[in-house]
């Protein structure tokens, strides 16, 4: 019998929602490559930020309002 291991999804999109975050900056402490807080102290992703999506995925899970949404190749929301 041969295993066959389910196909990763590869995030390519990272969204903030600027109406949920709340500055909390625990995505920074994880992917400090990734996000940086504008002036109204909200979330953002850094232009031409690096996405290893292990790192993603955990700053994405740290965030503690679910602000940050993760899309696949296919356009299907990965997370939250």
């Amino acid at each position: 019998m041969i295993e066959v291991e389910p196909k990763k999804r590869k995030i390519v999109k990272v969204v903030v929602d600027r109406s949920l975050c709340i500055g909390a900056a625990s995505c920074l402490a994880i992917a400090p490559d990734v996000f940086e807080l504008d002036k109204e102290n909200i979330a953002v992703i850094k232009k031409d930020a690096p996405v290893d999506d292990e790192i993603v995925l955990l700053a994405a899970q740290s965030c503690p309002t679910k602000a940050i949404f993760l899309y696949d190749e296919e356009g299907k929301q990965v997370y939250p």
